[in-house]
């Protein structure tokens, strides 16, 4: 091998470009690049049969000699294409059954560079090398589909029968309480508060998110729970009827003389009578049939790590156990069928507080999935009970999934046997896992498809955008505008994740664990116990707002609005972000924004299996295009308070001189334009003007 140069940082291509110009070489690192989408990888999802074709990309005429590091093998690799001013090189590597690594030399003059997953760099760490997984492949439908979360409680209420009552039940100490203003704020006690969302609320809407563009729908829990989020889940096999149908109703709310959960009649009544139960569940298995009529996929919840109290298994409050139509739960007898599937402490029966609960919470006890078989068999028939027919899910988002079980190892077996288990049921179903940090370990192709993307997308966005850590807890100056530390952080985090799961990652700006986006823009730390409700809408920034909507629809990866966020909705992180769809009271400008830039999105190709590549970056400045096959996109974003003519270098986004780009939509604080203007590339350089807090999206004229 030639000389090394070493760039220990990464993002100073810049540097090495001075270094290659003082030894006289010339070499165009700018120009280099291969990804694994199908541009440079082929096929991009191989089986352990295929054949795989890897290229890269240098500058014509600007490289002696390529190889491929393949495992550790060296391979020359042929040039097989010149285009534009570009040279293609490629080589082929025979089917493997087991997962191979490589990256790339690149020679001229004796002198050698390399390019892995980061781009130019020095640091051959296996970690961030290009790998090629055999037989892991996620469903196409997945992949780079417009998602929309939905906070079941607080989105439409369509049946005013199934409404939690107040004074329904005790929860956590306090009783419940109906909220009748639909437009209430939620209180910072807001778990046992519920507004009345319910599936036919949905299934009314399902015109509103077919219109908007929606192609699938993640619902946070469904399954039958005392709580308003449903994270304490209470009967996996069923819907909750206060979410689907009660048809047969009865009992009474609480009484002051009569005021604990012995006298919950009403409750028990609704959650625990089979008739409640499966007319729940053929109204869930109606809307996915409507949805999918419309073109709609669903994703559901799975909260598996830990049940809730009121769980049928532990029956903490004897909803079950006293109705004589049930096994006795472990938490009153010790020889109770479900005693395995808690992890006790302590002798304490009957009604035995001593079980383990996730991070302490007693409500959220933890399954004890090691000790039992039964537990693990049962859940893995749910994981495939709700994918299959007759009511045909399109896959799973997974609750704190890197927490369930006692052991990384368990952990990682359960997984395993948890994707066979849905795939058996439907091999198109997608599982998406909630995960901070590095998620590489479970995304090997035979446990999780992708994640929640916190990492390499929602964190980076928001920091860039408005220096705003997600929870609005911190604001971080050095970081707002700050498009270095953005390519950066958006590289290494990428770098970790492979092509099968970063194009159907979950790219969200606001879920129901952090504030709402909108709120962010407003550069202000709070939680809604420290500043009220009303501090959120002060001083948010629709234009800012926008331009997350713009990277979030031309990023790699699955754009997830979460409810309300297209219709203007503010919040402090929960309970505030959770505050209800405000029918009749929405922002028309946000939600036609969302619209036009979908429709843009649905039908690009490019947008949705291109490559990535940032071709500009200044304070507050961004451009980044996307291309794949003859198409390009350009996205362009000014995050400062000042028009700026911007003049983008597009080369290496593979537009030439003399190419015609036009603009698809331009967004600015007070509205957006979608009339087409045609801009012309010289000297390799496209100049376009973006309104303050503003962007524009330019696709090249073929």
């Amino acid at each position: 091998m030639g000389a090394s140069i070493s760039v220990k940082t990464l993002g100073y291509t810049e540097k090495l470009m001075i270094y290659a110009k003082i030894i006289n070489e010339k070499l165009d690192v700018k120009a280099i690049f291969s990804d694994e989408t199908e541009n440079f990888r082929t096929p991009s999802e191989p089986s352990k049969y295929d054949c795989v074709t890897i290229r890269i990309r240098t500058a014509k005429n600007n490289a002696d000699n390529v190889y491929l590091i393949y495992d550790d093998k060296k391979i020359k690799m042929e040039l097989c294409d010149t285009k534009g001013d570009f040279d293609y090189f490629k080589t082929v590597v025979a089917p493997e059954s087991e997962a191979k690594t490589y990256y790339f030399e690149i020679e001229k003059n004796g002198l050698s560079i390399y390019y892995t997953k980061l781009g130019v760099t020095d640091d051959l760490n296996k970690e961030w090398h290009f790998k090629i997984l055999r037989d892991f492949k996620t469903p196409d439908w997945a992949k780079g589909a417009v998602m929309y979360q939905i906070y079941v409680d607080r989105f439409y209420n369509g049946d005013k029968t199934n409404d939690v009552k107040t004074n329904e039940y005790i929860y956590l100490g306090k009783p419940t309480n109906f909220i009748s203003d639909w437009n209430a704020r939620p209180q910072v006690e807001d778990i046992r508060n519920f507004y009345g969302g319910d599936l036919q609320g949905v299934i009314d809407k399902l015109p509103y998110l077919k219109d908007l563009g929606i192609e699938v729908i993640y619902f946070n829990p469904i399954f039958v729970s005392p709580s308003n989020h449903k994270y304490d889940i209470q009967d996996y096999d069923y819907v909750d009827p206060h979410y689907g149908k009660i048809v047969k109703d009865g009992g009474s709310p609480l009484v002051f003389e009569k005021f604990n959960n012995k006298h919950a009649s009403m409750y028990v009544q609704r959650t625990t009578d089979k008739e409640n139960l499966e007319a729940s569940n053929k109204l869930f298995a109606h809307l996915i049939d409507e949805a999918h009529k419309n073109g709609i996929k669903v994703i559901i919840d799975g909260v598996f790590n830990h049940c809730g109290a009121f769980n049928k298994w532990l029956d903490r409050e004897g909803f079950y156990g006293n109705t004589g139509k049930y096994p006795l739960g472990a938490y009153k007898d010790k020889n109770s069928i479900y005693h395995n599937y808690f992890k006790w402490y302590d002798e304490n029966w009957p009604n035995n507080d001593c079980y383990d609960g996730w991070w302490g919470y007693d409500n959220h006890p933890k399954l004890n999935y090691e000790a039992s078989k039964d537990l693990y068999d049962y859940i893995m028939y749910i994981g495939k009970k709700w994918v299959s027919p007759p009511y045909n899910a399109d896959g799973w988002r997974l609750d704190v999934a890197a927490d369930l079980g006692y052991s990384e190892d368990f952990n990682h077996k359960f997984w395993k046997d948890f994707r066979k288990s849905v795939k058996s049921g439907n091999p198109n179903a997608i599982i998406l896992a909630e995960h901070y940090g590095d998620a590489s370990k479970w995304l090997q192709g035979d446990e999780w498809d992708t994640v929640m993307n916190y990492d390499a997308f929602m964190e980076p966005v928001s920091w860039f955008l408005t220096g705003m850590e997600k929870h609005s807890e911190d604001f971080k100056g050095e970081l707002l505008c700050n498009a270095d530390v953005f390519e950066n952080t958006m590289k290494y985090n990428m770098a970790k994740l492979s092509y099968q799961s970063i194009y159907t990652a979950m790219n969200e700006l606001s879920n129901h664990d952090h504030s709402r986006f909108l709120t962010r823009t407003n550069m202000n730390v709070g939680r809604l116990h420290t500043k009220g409700s009303e501090a959120a809408d002060i001083g948010v920034n629709v234009g800012i707002m926008k331009e997350a909507i713009t990277m979030q629809m031309t990023w790699p990866g699955s754009p997830t609005i979460y409810y309300g966020d297209e219709a203007g909705v503010t919040g402090w992180t929960d309970p505030d972000n959770r505050r209800t769809y405000p029918w009749g009271n929405e922002n028309k400008d946000l939600i036609n924004y969302h619209r036009a830039i979908i429709n843009i999105r649905k039908n690009s190709e490019v947008l949705k299996k291109g490559s990535v590549k940032i071709v500009l970056k200044d304070y507050g400045i961004l451009a980044y295009g996307r291309f794949y096959k003859d198409d390009v996109v350009l996205t362009v974003i000014n995050n400062t308070s000042e028009e700026k003519e911007i003049s983008v270098p597009v080369k290496n986004i593979e537009i030439k001189c003399n190419d015609t780009l036009k603009s698809r939509i331009v967004s600015y604080e007070n509205g957006f334009d979608t009339t087409e203007k045609e801009y012309k590339v010289i000297g390799g350089v496209v100049k376009v003007v973006v309104p303050p807090f503003g962007s524009i999206i330019l696709e090249k004229v073929n």
